[in-house]
């Protein structure tokens, strides 16, 4: 046994031997223009050959080191090697250590000294592997027998990626100082020593704490090994960079794309600027290019009175999988860095109402409770009035009404009873990650400011009946061999019921047929659920809709020269805080991209809460009468559960004083108005005295768009009664 053991051991060292020759044998030592011949990473459409664009335009310019300052070198080898001239090249530890990184978290570690670091860079992209691996540490060991101290230092000098997309130190001489790398001075040489191990992260023009803290590390060094004085070290100033110098691969509108994918790509920390500037992957997205296109020329279209200050973003979003497939950040990368799909921030007004209905579906609210929908009404915690917009009257609306005309007084009402901090939390849930004041009742109207990619993140969620996905730009990334590096997230996490979501889809849908965006529907031929949203003061405007497959978000605002937002003003016909706009870009977007696609059905919604919630206090009690449905046609009478909510001080809902103060009284004179409107003039619905937007008034008080009254038909599936008038305006 001893024997045999004994023969397979030598017959194992003998074959790793003989592995070890022939890779020594075979592995040729390359010149520095090979290794700075790194493969450019190139970013594609979703079809995965149809180019957007790629990371580094590689600016390389390989020299001689003869006639470089001491200094240069010394301060790089400072930074990343202090033992390179007396240690011979190669760390085994440190290979070993690395190899097993890369092979069992599938990490890229490089090697400790700067031979390493040289070998290393030539099979970037294949250190991850057993034979590459192997590769670099022969490559290591061959260079460092092979060639003297100052080549191996020259070789590095001239092939190492040191940011602003510079291979070597006279490219980078040009980018940070527009100088020849013999003209640059101790301080600036230490300066891009410093930085050599993350030169995107830690450039001066990102990163310039990070830049002077590592400079003066390199200076420490330099003194201690005695390669400065300290009377240089203390005359060595933090040097002024020039500015970043944009690449023409980012001009037009697919830069803001590259720079998406590469910030999706590093915050996942799935690769570094380094991997993705000089790894030669090939990204692939989930970037429709023919909805981009639809997308990027209806936010590049500019009305003619369209105030030039004015902001748009927009982006496109498959519910079921996470995946964007087009977004409107802006016209011209080179123009304006800040993305207006996942950067600029605006107030997202309304369009946060539907988390707050998610959370009365919740607590067991029937949607065909009845809420006071009129203005001038006051909530716990607050001295101001609450209004609707332009002070419409609504009358005695229920939760699908209150939703597709955003009544904000009702909303109020249900955040009282939910809590400002249910829902933002209930917003959180949904994937929003931007600050939301939980102390705030006003929340709910959508006050604390979000990007458009993060409102699409969270009404996402509930498109896809309660099924969270991240939204991703990204699908997949592959190396020169296709072997793939990373793929797109797949959470699948319920975080709601789905019956809960398809009750606020339900909702949502009056808001595309008889509601804010009236007509929406019925032009795309298909059901889509929708709501608007005002900011406070009409200082910015959004719209989210969708379809099962696909949600649409849109929004406009308007800032200063300082990005303080102002008044959007009104334009084009867009009413006085041209809330319709972004519903007219929804539009114009879903109209070509479902032109000749199968019209989908959202899920049948089943409301089996109870009519003033379960606790019998949400809008007018339990006592309440809807006129859906025939089952809840009786009253209640128990004064004690039927207490009417909706204001701060618990009186009762109906307009005047003398309906007295029991909930039986109130239940039976709220179902009095909702037969008869003008039963009493302290009828909130009454046509002789509102001040616009009630049940029976046609004109709803507003004169920036056509408001109608028509009947209902008796059907089981409507939120109203039969019979019953609704009045509706195009404006929230």
């Amino acid at each position: 046994m001893l024997g045999i053991f004994f023969g397979l051991f030598g017959l194992g060292l003998l074959t790793g031997c003989a592995a070890f020759a022939y890779l020594y044998t075979t592995t040729e030592v390359p010149q520095p223009e090979k290794f700075a011949l790194a493969e450019k990473t190139r970013v594609y459409y979703a079809d995965g050959t149809t180019l957007i664009g790629s990371y580094a335009e590689q600016n390389r310019d390989i020299i001689s080191c003869e006639g470089l300052p001491s200094y240069l070198g010394n301060a790089i080898v400072a930074s990343e090697n202090r033992t390179f001239y007396t240690d011979r090249g190669v760390d085994l530890k440190g290979i070993a250590r690395a190899f097993w990184n890369n092979v069992t978290t599938g990490t890229r570690q490089g090697g400790s000294t700067i031979t390493q670091q040289y070998a290393e860079r030539y099979y970037l992209g294949e250190t991850t592997t057993y034979a590459g691996k192997a590769r670099e540490a022969i490559l290591a060991l061959k260079i460092a027998q092979t060639e003297s101290k100052d080549e191996v230092l020259c070789n590095y000098m001239n092939t190492i990626y040191l940011g602003r997309n510079s291979y070597g130190i006279q490219a980078a001489a040009k980018a940070y100082f527009n100088k020849d790398a013999k003209d640059l001075t101790l301080s600036e040489a230490a300066m891009i020593a410093g930085i050599i191990p993350s030169p995107s992260t830690w450039d001066p023009a990102d990163n310039a704490a990070m830049a002077k803290q590592r400079f003066k590390r390199v200076l420490n060094i330099m003194e201690e090994d005695g390669y400065i004085t300290a009377k240089d070290k203390a005359a060595a100033k933090f040097p002024d960079t020039a500015p970043v110098a944009q690449q023409n691969e980012y001009a037009g509108s697919t830069g803001y794309l590259l720079d998406m994918v590469e910030r999706e790509l590093v915050q996942s920390k799935a690769f570094t600027k380094e991997e993705l500037a000089t790894g030669g992957y090939k990204i692939v997205t989930t970037i429709d290019k023919s909805k981009q296109d639809v997308m990027q020329s209806i936010g590049d279209t500019r009305l003619s009175d369209m105030p030039e200050t004015l902001q748009i973003g927009g982006i496109a979003v498959e519910p079921k999988t996470g995946a964007v497939v087009s977004v409107y950040a802006g016209s011209d990368y080179l123009t304006k860095q800040l993305n207006n799909a996942d950067q600029a921030l605006f107030e997202p007004g309304s369009t946060m109402k539907p988390f707050a209905l998610l959370g009365a579906a919740q607590s067991g609210v029937n949607f065909n409770t009845l809420f006071n929908g009129n203005s001038h009404q006051h909530f716990s915690g607050l001295d101001a009035e609450v209004n609707n917009a332009l002070e419409n009257n609504w009358g005695y609306i229920n939760l699908y009404q209150a939703t597709a005309n955003s009544v904000n007084t009702v909303f109020m009402n249900v955040n009282e009873h939910l809590t400002p901090q249910r829902t933002a939390a209930i917003a959180h849930e949904a994937g929003i990650t931007g600050d939301i004041d939980e102390n705030s009742m006003y929340n709910v109207l959508g006050i604390n400011a979000l990007t458009v990619w993060d409102l699409a993140q969270g009404h996402s969620t509930i498109a896809n009946n309660g099924v969270k996905n991240t939204i991703h730009m990204v699908d997949r990334v592959i190396d020169s061999n296709n072997k793939d590096l990373y793929n797109a997230p797949n959470e699948n996490e319920r975080v709601f019921d789905a019956n809960d979501c398809a009750l606020v889809q339900k909702a949502m849908l009056g808001t595309t047929t008889y509601g804010t965006a009236a007509g929406t529907s019925t032009m795309l031929g298909r059901p889509v659920a929708g709501k608007s949203g005002t900011a406070n003061d009409e200082k910015a405007s959004s719209f989210v809709g969708y379809t099962p497959s696909l949600l649409n978000v849109w929004a406009i605002w308007n800032p200063d020269k300082d990005g303080n937002p102002q008044v959007v003003p009104a334009f084009s016909g867009y009413g006085i805080s041209s809330t319709g706009y972004p519903a007219h870009l929804f539009q114009e977007y879903m109209s070509k991209v479902l032109q000749g696609t199968q019209v989908e059905e959202f899920p049948t919604a089943k409301d089996t809460g109870k009519i003033g919630g379960t606790d019998g206090t949400w809008g007018l009690g339990k006592g309440q009468s809807s006129g859906t449905t025939s089952g809840q046609q009786k009253a209640e009478t128990d004064d004690n559960d039927s207490k009417s909510d909706s204001s701060a001080d618990g009186k009762d809902q109906s307009s005047g004083s003398g309906t007295g103060s029991s909930s039986q009284n109130t239940q039976e004179f709220a179902q009095q108005c909702l037969n008869n409107p003008s039963y009493s003039t302290e009828c909130p619905n009454n046509p002789g005295t509102n001040n616009g937007g009630t049940a029976n008034d046609p004109s709803n008080g507003d004169d920036s768009g056509p408001s109608y009254d028509e009947p209902v038909q008796p059907d089981e599936e409507s939120p109203f009664a039969p019979g019953e008038t609704y009045s509706y305006s195009t404006t929230e």
